[in-house]
């Protein structure tokens, strides 16, 4: 489904002083989402708390959805980054260990402010940014399929590519689900060593299997 104009910024800022001033309207827009939710929020609402005229903020996002919308996206981002830089590191680390420092970056990432993607979380299809969604676990699986493809010896599954969309639904899910009905969650320890020995349990060849 294509990706509605009204959620698209209007242009990208290409000089310094542009960009500071978008970076204080997404900023703005992450503690109004916080303080009020989506409803109540408001770009006039948006532009008093980034100090910014209503015109200067329209210049860039025509809607309040348009921001909302910039933050998941920079938010798919930062998560494939994550993924990335484990994928890097592959090929020094087990299983196991790549499993848990992934979710318990991801974690941590949700951690900085549990309310900000709750809202994220809720206002994703109404946005209509599941195109973008499906993009980003497009992406997810090739990371992560690549990271797998280095350790096909230790794999249970012998379809690398559907195990890949089975562990990164399965910590998709958990992390979705955890941030919007127990985010303390996102702190357990021990949370995150069970979350890892089930995704561990799926992938990793047991003995004399």
């Amino acid at each position: 489904m294509p990706r509605p104009a009204a959620t698209k910024p209007r242009k990208a800022p290409t000089q310094a002083r542009a960009q500071a001033t978008v970076e204080a309207i997404l900023a703005a827009t992450k503690k109004v989402l916080v303080r009020d939710g989506y409803e109540a929020a408001s770009t006039n609402r948006v532009a008093e708390v980034a100090g910014v005229s209503i015109g200067s903020l329209y210049q860039y996002f025509p809607s309040k959805a348009s921001l909302l919308s910039e933050l998941i996206e920079r938010h798919m981002k930062s998560m494939l980054a994550v993924l990335a830089t484990t994928a890097q590191e592959g090929e020094t680390s087990s299983i196991e260990e790549a499993t848990r420092t992934i979710i318990r970056a991801v974690f941590a990432a949700h951690r900085v402010n549990p309310k900000l993607h709750r809202v994220l979380v809720e206002q994703m299809a109404r946005l209509g940014t599941l195109e973008a969604v499906e993009s980003f676990e497009a992406q997810a699986q090739a990371l992560v399929e690549g990271f797998l493809s280095t350790h096909r010896a230790e794999l249970r599954p012998k379809n690398v590519k559907a195990a890949a969309r089975v562990a990164v639904l399965a910590v998709r899910g958990v992390t979705l689900w955890t941030v919007l009905r127990n985010a303390e969650q996102l702190a357990d320890e021990e949370f995150i060593d069970e979350i890892t020995d089930m995704v561990t349990r799926y992938l990793v060849k047991r003995p004399g299997g």
